[in-house]
C-alpha cells in the first residue's frame, strides 16, 4: 500500500492509495466520523498493521469516495513522517561511495543524526542557507519503523519494518568537514525532505535489490542499486536496535551510492545552485522532487 502525508493549510493529514485513487482519509472522517481511524502518518505508525486493515474497512463502506480524491499533480505532500522521535542516518554504506571519496569500508556502522526541522516534502521549495557555498545531493532509501524493537535479530529485523520512502540527505560539505561530527552539515533547515510516498514493507519484496537515481536539472548524477551497500537494511537495523530502542515512526536514512558532488574531483565540482531541480528516485517506492532557492 502507498501512505502520504497532505498538507493544507500547514496541517497535515493522511493520504493513502484505495483502488488506484488517492483518497483524503482527514475529508472523509469529516464528512463520515468513525472511532478508531487515523488521521495521520504519525497515527497509523503507531499501530500499523491493525489500522490499515481498518481503514480499508471503512473505505469500503462509503459509497461515494470521488469527493475525497485527490489530484497527485496538485496536491500539496508534506514529509512523508512529520514527527519521528528519532532520524538516524547511517554513513559511507554504500562500497562504490566509500570508492569514489577514498574512504575505508567502514568495520561497523557509522551513524549520526537528523532532526525533525530537517523534514519537509515532495516539490517543497527548499532554501540554500548563506552559511554553506557546498550543497550536495544524496539519494537515500529510508527505513520508517512499524513496532518497538530492542535488541532484535539480523533474522527478525524486517519484521519490524513498516515501510520504505526516499530521502535526500542534503549535506552542507564546508560545514560538514569543518570538525569530525557531521552533524552541522547535516542538520540545516528542510535539509531531509522526505517522501512522497511510503510504500508498506509487504510491498518490497527484498530491499537490497533496488535501483536509486538522483537527477540534477534531467541531468543523471547518481545511478545505482541498494545492492552495494555495506551494511543491509537487517543488518542496520539489528545493529541500532542493541544499542538504543527504535519507535514505531522512528526514521532510518541508509546510506547514498557514487555519484555525490563530494566524489569527484576539485576541479570538477558544482554544488547545488539557486533554481536547481533535484530528483531522487527509488525503484518500487517513488520519486521525491525539490527546487533550490536563496535567502
Amino acid at each position: 500500500m502507498k501512505i502520504c502525508t497532505i498538507q493544507k493549510n500547514n496541517e497535515f493529514s493522511l493520504g493513502l492509495y484505495h483502488n488506484e485513487k488517492l483518497i483524503d482519509i482527514a475529508e472523509a472522517l469529516h464528512d463520515h466520523p468513525k472511532a478508531g481511524i487515523p488521521k495521520t502518518v504519525d497515527e497509523l505508525c503507531k499501530d500499523f498493521r491493525g489500522s490499515l486493515s481498518l481503514i480499508q474497512d471503512y473505505l469500503n463502506s462509503l459509497k461515494d469516495l470521488e469527493p475525497y480524491q485527490l489530484s497527485e499533480e496538485h496536491s500539496s505532500f508534506g514529509p512523508v513522517v512529520s514527527n519521528p522521535e528519532k532520524i538516524i542516518c547511517v554513513g559511507l554504506n554504500y562500497r562504490r561511495h566509500a570508492d569514489e571519496t577514498g574512504a575505508t569500508y567502514p568495520e561497523v556502522p557509522i551513524l549520526f543524526n537528523k532532526f525533525n526541522n530537517t523534514l519537509t516534502g515532495h516539490k517543497h521549495e527548499i532554501v540554500i542557507p548563506d552559511v554553506t557555498k557546498q550543497l550536495d545531493y544524496e539519494v537515500e532509501l529510508a527505513i520508517v519503523i512499524g513496532k518497538t524493537a530492542k535488541q532484535v535479530s539480523e533474522d527478525e529485523a524486517l519484521d519490524y519494518v513498516f515501510g520504505y520512502t526516499v530521502a535526500n540527505d542534503l549535506s552542507a560539505r564546508d560545514l560538514q568537514m569543518k570538525t569530525p561530527q557531521w552533524l552541522l552539515g547535516k542538520t540545516c533547515d528542510d535539509f531531509n525532505p522526505i517522501g512522497p510516498y511510503l510504500v508498506t514493507s509487504d510491498e518490497i519484496d527484498d530491499p537490497q535489490s533496488l535501483s536509486l537515481q538522483t537527477t540534477v536539472n534531467g541531468e543523471i548524477r547518481q545511478d545505482s542499486n541498494t545492492s552495494d551497500m555495506i551494511f543491509s537494511c537487517k543488518e542496520i537495523i539489528s545493529h541500532i536496535s542493541h544499542h538504543f530502542t527504535l519507535k514505531p515512526g522512528d526514521v532510518i536514512l541508509t546510506g547514498t551510492p557514487e555519484g555525490v558532488v563530494l566524489g569527484l574531483p576539485k576541479e570538477e565540482r558544482v554544488y547545488l545552485q539557486e533554481g536547481d531541480s533535484v530528483s531522487v528516485s527509488i525503484e518500487k517506492v517513488g520519486t521525491l522532487t525539490n527546487t533550490f532557492i536563496k535567502e
